[in-house]
């Protein structure tokens, strides 16, 4: 508990004692009165200040308002009637502030789930200065310095291991206990804590563009984000509150004024208190408190799984996916493309593979790095003129006074250069040297070891179509999809093609559910906007991801998606409970009060009882093991 927390804690306890002092031991009229008045002030003193600020502020229909009126007016009864009876109104502003309390600590081991993340945020960054170390704000640190990350550390600002070896622990933000290895010339991602070995790293960005401060500016601004649920409660608490404490006033004041010209007793005493009754009943704590609570809970849970979900609205969306669309490379497959071979060609293997890697030497797509791999060694950009990158279909450039062109099917036709179609599956790059067909170079990309079981997952977690995208040609497409288990595959896309393919798909799910798109973040920004809900995978340290997806998964793995789902449809269904035992009880108990069935000790299980039965069923959603 904290300092506040303890405070309301201590004062609860002096008010309950009083409480019971009171009604065991035989104290004269005035001393009753005034111990009634002491635990009644101990408890409730912040409530009436509340309450009295809204009034001022004209913000008057709120909770505080419902109990101040409430429990003044029962005390205004019991001094009416004489008989120094203040058990009620004690009673109910005590167990509404313990309600209180118990929703303090439960928002509180919510946000600690998410503390947990937020402690990724390094202190302070080793800057090595003229040979010697000076310890800075990681804010100070300039792009292309050199820092220092000793044993035991977390690394302050992304950046590229020059010296040294280590081991990662990246737990916090990947939900992963294996560390990962790094030496020289990796790179590597602020948040990270180092295991073993000293690193000399050179910083590639500013400590405000790094991944650590990308993450928690995400986290933090997740809450802003609010769902249809949540907004639906806002609007209903605003009309709801004022509506029932006029409903209040009318049967305090109607059912007694009708008696009166009936000539009956009007008995305003009767009707006031059941007025009282109905307000405490009324209070909308419940849904006010839990429903935030809940969203709140399912998106923590989350970000300790490595799953960080942007707002309560993306979780929301996310529990009703019935569609999922994978970009291939890197989601499906490892995007750790191999050269298989050189087909077709009249010329010396290594020299397709020297022009194609020089031609592709700008690029940083994983197909120009395994041609690059493949060449043994980093081209010589000074032979290179004139690239050219064509989206969607591959790259020309001059290399030696050489015109090489490298690409797919469509370069080929788009140059007016005859190629020979390749029969084996993978990746095809054709080249061609001065207008001439030179061969292909056949690349082969590895489906990622557990994609299969994630496929089967996401079918038991109520996905009922699975579809692949990519640019690869029919053949390398049909194969990957028929190996690992893909419902449906669209092959040779051009970036805004896959746009199109996504509305098509949209089209067709209607209104019977939310289509996800998952890839890199990186080349599907357009299509992960487009699609109902955008999933980042494998995106650690990109922050194209983290800005284009509402979804990221803060490591590889593909069985997250299905968690990722399970996570929000548990979170949703403890929303949905808690607004039907809410709204049912209340409706139930606002009746009986009405009917004078109800007294003032039933209210305060229809409010405070209700607040804390579903704060409890809300933290449920903090649990994401069992899902």
């Amino acid at each position: 508990m904290n300092r506040k927390q303890k405070k309301m804690l201590v004062r609860i306890v002096i008010s309950a004692v009083l409480l019971v002092l009171v009604n065991l031991l035989p104290l004269p009229f005035w001393l009753r009165c005034a111990v009634y008045a002491a635990a009644y002030f101990c408890v409730g003193w912040d409530i009436l200040r509340k309450a009295a600020l809204g009034i001022k502020n004209r913000q008057v229909f709120d909770e505080n308002f419902l109990m101040a009126v409430a429990t003044l007016g029962a005390i205004a009864l019991a001094v009416k009637e004489g008989s120094g009876d203040f058990n009620e109104a004690v009673a109910v502003m005590l167990f509404y502030q313990i309600g209180e309390l118990f929703q303090s600590v439960a928002v509180g081991k919510s946000r600690r789930s998410i503390a947990a993340l937020m402690d990724i945020r390094p202190d302070s960054a080793n800057l090595e200065v003229d040979g010697k170390l000076e310890e800075v704000d990681p804010d100070e640190v300039p792009v292309g310095s050199v820092i220092v990350v000793n044993p035991g550390e977390r690394v302050p600002i992304d950046g590229v291991v020059l010296e040294g070896a280590s081991s990662l622990n990246t737990a916090a933000l990947t939900g992963e206990s294996a560390p990962r290895d790094v030496g020289a010339g990796d790179e590597i991602i602020s948040g990270c804590i180092n295991m073993s070995g000293v690193l000399r790293i050179r910083t590639t960005k500013e400590f405000g563009e790094s991944t650590v401060s990308r993450i928690l500016e995400l986290v933090e601004n997740a809450s802003s984000n609010k769902s249809r649920s949540e907004n639906f409660i806002s609007r209903f608490a605003r009309v709801y509150t004022p509506a029932v404490c006029f409903g209040a006033l009318a049967l305090a004041l109607l059912p007694p004024l009708v008696r009166l010209m009936m000539g009956l007793d009007p008995l305003f005493g009767d009707w006031a208190y059941r007025a009282l009754t109905f307000l405490v009943i009324s209070c909308p704590c419940a849904l006010v408190i839990s429903i935030p609570l809940s969203f709140f809970a399912g998106i923590g849970g989350a970000s300790r799984e490595g799953i960080l979900i942007k707002g309560s609205n993306y979780l929301e969306t996310l529990s009703k996916v019935k569609t999922v669309v994978f970009d291939k490379t890197g989601t499906i497959t490892k995007g750790v493309f191999e050269v298989s071979g050189v087909h077709h060609s009249d010329r010396d293997e290594a020299e397709i593979i020297e022009y194609a890697a020089h031609a592709e030497c700008a690029s940083s797509h994983p197909i120009s790095r395994s041609l690059v791999r493949r060449y043994g060694k980093e081209p010589d950009r000074a032979r290179v003129k004139d690239i050219e990158e064509i989206s969607g279909h591959g790259v020309t450039a001059t290399v030696d006074g050489v015109s090489v062109a490298a690409g797919n099917d469509k370069l080929m036709q788009r140059l007016g250069v005859e190629y020979i179609p390749c029969g084996s599956a993978g990746t095809v790059i054709h080249v061609a040297l001065d207008g001439q067909y030179a061969g292909h170079i056949l690349i082969s990309d590895l489906e990622k070891e557990d994609i299969r079981e994630a496929l089967a997952a996401l079918r038991e977690a109520g996905v009922t179509r699975t579809v692949m995208l990519t640019g690869d040609a029919e053949s390398a497409a049909k194969q990957v999809a028929e190996r690992v288990g893909i419902d449906e595959y669209h092959s040779g896309l051009l970036p805004g093609d896959k746009v199109t393919i996504v509305e098509k798909l949209l089209k067709e799910l209607g209104g019977s559910g939310r289509l996800a798109f998952v890839g890199d973040g990186i080349n599907d920004a357009p299509v992960l906007s487009r699609a109902d809900i955008g999933i980042a995978m494998g995106a650690l340290g990109s922050d194209a991801a983290i800005e284009a997806a509402d979804v990221v998964l803060m490591d590889d793995d593909p069985m997250k998606i299905s968690r990722a789902i399970k996570i929000s449809r548990k979170c949703l269904r403890i929303v949905y409970q808690n607004i039907i035992f809410a709204l049912a009880v209340k409706l139930v108990c606002l009746l009986l009060g009405a009917l004078g069935l109800a007294g003032m000790w039933a209210a305060i299980f229809a409010d405070v009882g209700v607040m804390v039965l579903a704060v409890l069923n809300a933290m449920r959603a903090l649990d994401t093991k069992r899902v």
